[in-house]
């Protein structure tokens, strides 16, 4: 009797582990595969999407098969960009006062830089008590419970034009643009952004439209940097600066210089063709590639897998998109 309890101990024993090695080898549960897997992502999670005009929500970034190696690497590059926070430093040096026909204003000089290391690609721009004003009776619009507790500089009847008064704005302002970035959805807001972008983007523009190409590309290139610090959580934000740039450059025959910012483009589209700069900009990138003795047989390709996907509709050249941009 002792025999055969030991003998049924031993099978029972056996069986267990038989059990256990089974249930580690086969694939998990039922309820194991229905359970939520955690997701990284280099962007900032927001609590309230609605709030970030500068995302496009439409848009899935993610790497496929149909990308070359060299399009892949700049993702990740591009990726990895992303995940750094990029930090800005406001001063406001100095001001001068203005007068043009019958107003008198004070402009405000802005200096915009990267903290963390040495920036040397610093932005300067300049505005009136008026921009600010605007601004941020446009941000209370949608940014009420942010900016209940920040107190915007009056307007006072008289001596707006003292020493005082203006180097008491100067402290203030400085102080009110490191609060509104301090703050993740107002930096991230297309107003905010507008307001340290637009003015000089729409001089570009307008100088583009009037064949000014020398004087357009001085004023993108200057503002090209800063669009891109404030943007770098929506790669497609500069895509249509880069091409006003690539036009600039081809009307004034850098062709190299042209394709240079053509690709810089080209990479920020390769995961999004139903972009509207994407076709046009790929048949610029053809014309240029063939008359630098480039290769232009892989963007042809691109073109026409691009056209078998699509309906035939008439399609702007790049130049026709660009002078559509920034009109008041």
């Amino acid at each position: 009797m002792e025999q055969d309890s030991h003998c049924t101990a031993e099978r029972e024993l056996l069986e267990a582990v038989s059990r256990i090695t089974t249930s580690s080898t086969t694939s998990p549960s039922d309820e194991e595969e229905n359970e939520p897997k955690a997701e990284i992502s280099c962007q900032v999670r927001k609590e309230n999407p609605e709030k970030d005009e500068t995302q496009d929500s439409s848009v899935t970034l993610s790497p496929n098969s149909s990308m070359t190696t060299k399009e892949l690497q700049e993702y990740w590059r591009n990726e990895k960009r992303q995940c750094k926070q990029i930090k800005l430093l406001f001063e406001i040096p100095s001001t001068r006062i203005v007068e043009h026909h019958l107003s008198k204003y004070v402009m405000y000089k802005i200096i915009i830089l990267q903290t963390g290391s040495f920036d040397s690609n610093k932005s300067v721009i300049e505005r009136r008590y008026s921009d600010f004003e605007k601004l941020h009776r446009n941000l209370l619009e949608e940014f009420s419970e942010e900016l209940e507790d920040v107190t915007f500089p009056k307007k006072t009847l008289t001596g707006n034009f003292t020493e005082e008064i203006i180097n008491e704005r100067k402290l203030a302002f400085k102080d009110y643009l490191r609060l509104l970035y301090s703050m993740k959805y107002i930096r991230r807001s297309k107003k905010f952004i507008d307001f340290l972008t637009r003015p000089e983007l729409q001089e570009a523009y307008g100088c583009l439209r009037g064949g000014q190409y020398t004087k357009a590309l001085e004023i993108l290139l200057e503002v090209i940097g800063l669009q891109e610090r404030l943007t770098r959580g929506n790669p497609f934000a500069i895509v249509p600066t880069l091409c006003a740039i690539v036009v600039c450059h081809k009307d004034l025959e850098n062709p190299a210089s042209a394709f240079e910012y053509g690709e810089k483009a080209l990479s920020r589209l390769c995961v999004h063709t139903s972009h509207r700069y994407y076709m046009p900009l790929l048949e610029t990138m053809i014309t240029l590639a063939y008359e630098l003795g480039k290769d232009f047989l892989s963007l042809q390709e691109k073109l026409e897998e691009w056209k078998t996907k699509k309906d035939p509709i008439r399609v702007f050249t790049l130049k026709e998109l660009a002078v559509r941009e920034y009109i008041r």
